[in-house]
């Protein structure tokens, strides 16, 4: 039976009889083939199969097929037992059968098998053990990574640093592109997370498309910098590991095209990927022989293939795995399909390179890909990897990138990332506090610069200063003419060699039934750093001529800046100072041998002085205040900062980064005479990096966002002592009364105070007994103003309290009381606020705390119930103890006879009340009138005859039909008067308002 063939059908599994039958098997002598056909694939079936492999060893053939009527079913333990075993390298195991897609509770049992979850597959197990051995190898070899900074030995966890990369499979419109391009910040990122991206992840490469194809060949196109080797190491390491593609391929050949171009000679491709990928010539070829399908070949950087015109034709391609031929001949061979034609490819190049891919990529279905760097959370998710074991710095370098429009918009470059942390976490080694010394965004360009140049630009035709020079005139020419998208002509005739230029973007667009071809910059920001960079590279005298002409173009842009339209070229001269800042300078010097001519900071310098006073234009001070910080020259930051003295910033948004720079500059200041900071979004940690500054101002206008009990020290320690504080705001703060006490405390040591006003967590009369005794000396202060959010459980929802003339105004409630937690009518409180006015002379003799007392009892009460009427007339009570009481005004949900006649009393009893008025929050049946308002003068008038003159008045005031409003104006009031004027009230229906001045 030598060369044996066996079928075998079984319908039911029984281990004994199973056992039997690969027994007789194991005596076959010289058995080849064996094919079984069994109702499902199980763990224990696997083991036996395996068993027979390794005992057989004449054996190169089995398959087995799950069937039963339709199709049976192979079970996830079965395929897990044998994708995790050593198969022999010469035998060839093949199942067939339905297999079930759910991560998660797969089926079964053969009643599940017609459930849509169930896909027919057929999966060949060969060269297992050679397999299993690479796969160990890749783990190893790609499970570090060095950086560009590492020294040797130097390496990180690939696992650990690697972040999920922003990847779509369309072509963007030529719009779609120069929006991104300009837009910045927030703006730039929330485009990028739109559903019309249509992203994908990487194990998503070879998933069948909308047709139900499973591409042949994925194109993976980037910029320099966004990722694309990384992601080849992440796939090759993933694949290992088994997390990705282990249905889809049994190898996968990592091919760098930066290595290719050193190799010499020709080589074929079996010696090309044992010169790279560590297996014997004889493994490699069997591998390819029998089953390229299982194979996939990942092209790493197509963009740094050395193509000429020769070798862009098929001629001399090889057309054999064995046959020699130079690497690039060969990788072409295998891209065009004239080499392994069964096989995958994964190409990942720059869009410079795109097209001339295109031409030579055969293999279809074609999959395109665009890895666009990192979305706005995979710019946080780095942070957090790359700071994983220092929370604090994470979040301080993270904060102050974002804060900073800028380089958080070029933070979608992942190496733009990696330059950020790298310089924060060696500042941080140094001992420098980093929101006293953050990196300027001019270095942050520059080091990117040169890590491409060190890094990417391997073989260029022209030298570093002649490549930076031709950058940066297409740049001036774009920033000229407000255009970010350049055509093929335009740049080809400033720039040498522009495809193998890694600071460039090459796009191809639909124009009907041609294509064109467009470049840009990665980023507007590096077309203007690029622009400012030319200028610097210039001749002497043309240096000067371009710079002085930039400035002039500028002048008078502070008092318009939104008709200036030259305000685009603004970024430019902040790189400029950036450049000619010393390190910055210095560091361009020893690395590229490219120096800044020290004319240009003069020019800049000479520029900045005169609009060191641009008081009336915020915006256009922080722009300058920026630039000095570009500088860093400090002698003429103090030079320039020497009458900034007045400094209104108000309304204008402050980021973190702002701040910094205010507060770089305003330490040179000499005297801050003024600091206005309104409405500036200042939160408490903003106002941490302020507190030098704002400690120092003589006077001063803040507000203050989301400050809480923690914060209280920070606000404490800013406004210091001794100042001119003619406002402070603290907005949506939630302050217990032990911070407010903390904040009066600090009030009290200010030479004068304006207005101040706070949110709190609750007002209780303890809060507002402390606010208006802080009032008692202070003759100086204005206007103090205390909210709440939620009043239920508060005394009141406001609290005002001012001085004014000599009078101490003091008042509770206004619309607080409506969010009463019972608010029906037989419950809710009928006081709904109250103010009074008196002498403020006189407030030292007042008992505070009765007066909150009262209005605390009477909003738990209502007029329905006896301890309202007791309260109430307490509440009168003490009205007619307050020493030279001016004026009350109470507001009320109803306005019966009752309290009118109670409140209209007060006339008579207390005879410094000048005006009393009565508002009807409500409208009722019930109420007398919707207001009431009596004013009061000296004098007591009593006179039959006028009483006589004034019953007549009344009566035909109650003929006329319809009456709704009476303003009385007379001399003095009685309560006979007040009787009178209750009684038209009640006569009279329609009238709604009555007004009774003296």
């Amino acid at each position: 039976m030598t060369g044996c063939k066996v079928c075998i059908i079984m319908i039911r599994e029984f281990d004994e009889q199973l056992d039997g039958l690969l027994s007789f098997l194991h005596s076959v002598p010289g058995l080849k083939e064996v094919h079984m056909t069994v109702w499902r694939l199980t763990e224990s079936y696997a083991a036996r199969i395996l068993s027979l492999i390794q005992t057989c060893p004449s054996l190169q053939d089995i398959s087995f097929k799950a069937v039963e009527y339709e199709e049976g079913l192979l079970l996830e333990e079965g395929i897990r037992l044998l994708q995790h075993s050593q198969i022999r390298p010469d035998c060839t195991l093949t199942v067939e059968g339905l297999r079930c897609t759910k991560p998660t509770d797969q089926c079964t049992k053969l009643k599940h098998r017609k459930l849509t979850c169930n896909q027919r597959v057929k999966l060949q197990f060969y060269l297992t053990s050679v397999s299993i051995k690479y796969k160990e190898l890749v783990r190893c070899v790609y499970a570090y990574v060095t950086e560009y900074n590492s020294l040797p030995g130097e390496n990180v966890l690939l696992a650990d640093r690697y972040t999920e990369l922003l990847i779509i499979q369309r072509h963007r419109e030529q719009s779609e592109r120069e929006t991104e391009i300009r837009s910045r910040g927030e703006q730039f990122f929330s485009a990028r997370d739109s559903e019309k991206y249509s992203s994908i992840t990487v194990d998503q490469f070879f998933c069948p498309d909308d047709h139900g194809l499973i591409p042949k060949a994925v194109v993976l196109q980037g910029n320099s910098g966004n990722g694309k080797s990384f992601t080849a190491l992440k796939i090759m390491l993933d694949w290992a590991s088994g997390k990705f593609y282990a249905d889809n391929f049994d190898f996968i050949f990592h091919l760098k095209c930066k290595e290719m171009n050193q190799i010499s000679g020709e080589k074929s491709l079996v010696e090309l990927l044992r010169y790279s990928q560590s297996l014997t010539p004889a493994q490699i070829s069997q591998i390819l022989q029998h089953s390229p399908e299982r194979v996939l070949f990942l092209i790493d950087g197509f963009d740094e293939l050395k193509l000429s015109q020769d070798n862009m034709s098929n001629l001399s391609l090889p057309t054999d795995i064995q046959t020699p031929a130079s690497p690039v001949s060969t990788l072409k061979a295998l891209m065009s399909g004239h080499l392994l034609s069964e096989s995958f490819l994964l190409v990942t190049t720059r869009s410079t390179a795109t097209d001339t891919l295109s031409k030579l990529l055969k293999k279809q279905p074609q999959r395109f890909t665009e890895i666009m760097g990192f979305s706005e959370r995979g710019v946080e998710e780095f942070f957090q990897r790359f700071f994983k074991d220092d929370q604090l710095l994470q979040t301080q370098a993270y904060e102050h990138v974002k804060a900073n429009e800028t380089l958080f918009t070029a933070c979608f470059i992942p190496v733009i990332c990696w330059i950020i942390c790298t310089v924060f976490r060696e500042r941080h080694k140094d001992g420098i506090v980093l929101k006293n010394e953050s990196e300027s965004t001019t270095s942050i360009y520059v080091d990117f610069v040169s890590t491409l140049l060190d890094h990417h630009c391997q073989g260029l035709s022209q030298s570093v200063p002649s490549l930076l020079r031709s950058l940066g005139q297409l740049a001036e020419r774009g920033m000229v003419e407000q255009q970010v998208l350049f055509d093929k002509k335009s740049v080809s005739e400033i720039v040498s060699d522009p495809v193998n230029i890694p600071f460039l973007c090459k796009f191809l667009f639909k124009r009907k039934i041609r294509q064109e071809t467009m470049f840009s910059f990665m980023h507007l920001s590096f077309q203007e750093f690029f622009t400012a960079l030319y200028y610097v590279l210039m001749s002497e005298e043309e240096s000067q001529k371009a710079v002085r002409n930039l400035l002039q173009s500028l002048d008078g842009a502070q008092h318009e800046l939104k008709k200036n339209a030259k305000l685009h070229l603004l970024p430019v001269i902040q790189f400029l100072c950036g450049l000619s800042n010393k390190e910055v300078s210095n560091s361009l010097t020893e690395a590229n041998n490219l120096p800044v001519s020290p004319t240009i900071k003069a020019l800049l310098k000479k520029w900045i002085l005169p609009f060191d006073r641009s008081r009336n234009q915020p915006a256009w001070g922080i722009f300058i205040l920026h630039c000095l910080y570009e500088l860093h020259d400090e002698d003429f930051v103090r030079k320039a900062m020497e009458s900034w003295g007045n400094i209104n910033l108000s309304c204008i948004p402050l980021k973190r980064t702002d701040c910094w720079v205010l507060q770089y500059c305003l330490q040179f200041c000499p005297h801050i005479r003024r600091l206005f900071l309104k409405r500036c979004g200042l939160t408490p940690e903003k106002l941490k990096i302020l507190q030098p500054a704002v400690c120092r101002s003589e006077m001063l206008e803040l507000e203050v966002e989301d400050l809480s009990d923690d914060d209280v020290g920070v606000l404490v320690s800013a406004l210091g002592h001794g100042k001119d504080l003619r406002q402070l705001k603290l907005v949506n703060s939630v302050l217990s009364d032990h911070s407010v006490q903390q904040v009066l405390s600090s009030l009290n040591k200010q030479r004068s105070l304006g207005f101040v006003s706070l949110t709190v967590k609750i007002i209780t009369t303890s809060t507002a007994v402390m606010i208006t005794e802080f009032f008692r000396d202070k003759t100086i202060m204005k206007k103090m103003s205390v909210m709440v959010k939620n009043s239920i459980e508060s005394l009141c929802s406001s609290l005002r309290v001012s001085v004014t003339q000599g009078d101490f105004c003091l008042s509770l409630g206004e619309a607080a009381w409506n969010s009463s937690e019972i608010s029906s009518p037989q419950t809710e409180p009928s006081l709904s606020g109250i103010s009074l006015t008196c002498p403020h002379s006189q407030i030292s003799n007042i008992n505070w705390n009765r007066f909150i007392q009262i209005i605390y009892k009477i909003k738990l009460s209502n007029e329905n119930c006896p301890e309202f009427d007791v309260q109430f007339n307490a509440l009168l009570s003490f009205l007619n103890s307050v020493p030279g009481l001016k004026e009350v005004d109470l507001t009320v949900n109803r306005l019966t006879e009752s309290w009118a006649a109670r409140i209209l009393s007060l006339i008579q009893t207390c005879p410094s009340l000048q005006d009393i008025s009565v508002e009807v929050n409500k409208n009722s049946v019930e109420n007398l009138c919707s207001s009431l308002r009596v004013s009061v003068t000296n004098g007591d008038f009593s006179c039959p005859e006028f009483d006589e003159q004034f019953d007549a008045l009344l009566s035909f005031l109650n003929s006329v039909s319809g009456l709704k409003e009476v303003d009385l104006y007379v001399n003095g009031l009685t309560e006979s008067w007040a009787a009178r004027i209750l009684s038209l009230i009640q006569t009279c229906p329609s009238l709604q308002d009555i007004s009774y001045s003296t």
